[in-house]
């Protein structure tokens, strides 16, 4: 039987959150790293991940990663109890952490995981946006503005 080949990216990124960016308006991005068990690092190099439905959540002055499905290996050991959407502490400076609550409670904002990605020395780190919802009218100029860029691209491929 073959392997599948896995799929390499040059900017490392292991998975995308594309919807975050239609149904949010980013104002600003962070990056910070996750506490991972041993099995979640091995699917998360095979792109046994998912982040599209998950979100962030601030707790007893900690931010938690929830809904993010990390589906565990065949080979995960018989003795570890896997749980692919268990909630992962964020790690953060605690000025951050200070600073994105602050805003988060204060004006609205929501905390939407943007990405995952591999750092130096083997790192994970999850791309958070303080971001805020898009009302519905938004959505539509968004998706209007996307359809004249493609139509724009084509017609300039054309000529």
């Amino acid at each position: 039987m073959a392997k599948k080949p896995k799929k390499k990216t040059s900017d490392n990124t292991i998975a995308r959150n594309r919807k975050a960016r239609f149904d949010f308006t980013i104002e600003s991005n962070f990056e910070a790293g996750l506490v991972l068990e041993g099995w979640e690092v091995k699917s998360l190099r095979e792109g046994r991940v998912q982040i599209n439905d998950s979100y962030i959540f601030a707790k007893n002055g900690e931010l938690e990663w929830i809904g993010g499905t990390i589906t565990p290996l065949i080979s995960t050991s018989t003795h570890i109890h896997a749980n692919p959407t268990r909630a992962r502490k964020i790690l953060m400076h605690r000025h951050e952490i200070d600073r994105l609550i602050g805003q988060v409670e204060r004006k609205g904002y929501t905390l939407v995981p943007l990405a995952l990605f591999w750092k130096k020395n083997g790192r994970v780190k999850l791309d958070i946006g303080l971001a805020k919802g898009k009302k519905e009218h938004d959505k539509r100029a968004s998706i209007k503005e996307r359809d004249w860029q493609r139509e724009k691209a084509r017609t300039l491929k054309i000529r």
